[in-house]
């Protein structure tokens, strides 16, 4: 066809032109909401007493941005985390930025502890996360107030501070809104890393612990705060899941209360 008939077809409107690419619509937001939490399933010991450790390195991210229709995954779509409740207690997904942070159960004023509302985020059973003897680092951002606190409040933790089962927690304990970071091994001695800062103001603060070698270091908001000698030879490593606020959901389970985003876990060589 001549360039004379197609600008007379055009003239016309005879020819038509592809439509130009869209510019596809933004994400929906997340949609935030009560986590449906379920009954701690009873305890049952390992099915073998092998426990093993992190054949490598470990990377480990939890943004809570999913929203509550979908599993709560790392953001590697791994290592989900499911919310376990008792008497009444839940989690809820809650804006934060541009995505959602955890905010847990208010801090319980009830004459009998048995009597409170408890909720926590748990994993499963992970040698993986066991970090042995490698270079540690792990933490969360978190927002607290002074009604939130009390003598028990772990933010993170794998494993016990008892009966030999080795640990690593950061906890914001007691009244003073101190973050600590606290290693346990086999020996049963405590190594607990504690800033003489208070986080409990209202406001966000980035806590991270971080083991290399023979040191353990609690920093708030990218500073080292406070850092402690630790046994270089100090293994941890457990049959326990991650648990992200409290140690469990039962009575006496150090329940945080507040809000939690941004867990990060890593292990490396």
């Amino acid at each position: 066809m001549s360039r004379r008939f197609l600008v007379l077809f055009a003239a016309f409107g005879l020819v038509s032109c592809a439509a130009s690419p869209s510019t596809p619509p933004p994400p929906a937001p997340p949609v935030g909401g009560v986590l449906t939490a379920a009954q701690p399933a009873p305890t049952t010991p390992p099915t073998t007493t092998q426990i093993d450790v992190a054949s490598g390195p470990v990377s480990l991210r939890y943004t809570f941005d999913g929203g509550i229709h979908l599993p709560i995954t790392d953001t590697n779509g791994g290592n989900e985390l499911r919310a376990f409740g008792e008497n009444g207690g839940a989690l809820r997904l809650v804006p934060e930025g541009p995505g959602l942070a955890v905010a847990y159960p208010d801090r319980c004023r009830l004459a009998k502890e048995k009597d409170c509302p408890r909720a926590i985020l748990e994993g499963a059973r992970d040698d993986r996360l066991n970090p042995g003897t490698r270079p540690l680092h792990y933490g969360a951002s978190v927002r607290m107030t002074k009604a939130d606190l009390a003598d028990g409040a772990n933010v993170l933790q794998k494993g016990y501070s008892v009966g030999g089962v080795t640990q690593f927690k950061l906890q914001v304990d007691h009244l003073q809104g101190h973050p600590s970071c606290v290693l346990v091994g086999r020996a049963r001695t405590i190594y607990k890393a504690e800033p003489a800062h208070d986080v409990a103001d209202g406001r966000w603060h980035n806590l991270t612990c971080t083991r290399t070698g023979n040191r353990l270091t609690a920093a708030i908001d990218g500073v080292d705060e406070a850092t402690i000698p630790i046994p270089r030879d100090l293994s941890i490593a457990n049959a326990e899941p991650l648990r992200i606020g409290g140690k469990g959901a039962a009575t006496g389970n150090d329940q945080f209360a507040g809000e939690i985003d941004n867990v990060i876990l890593t292990i490396g060589n």
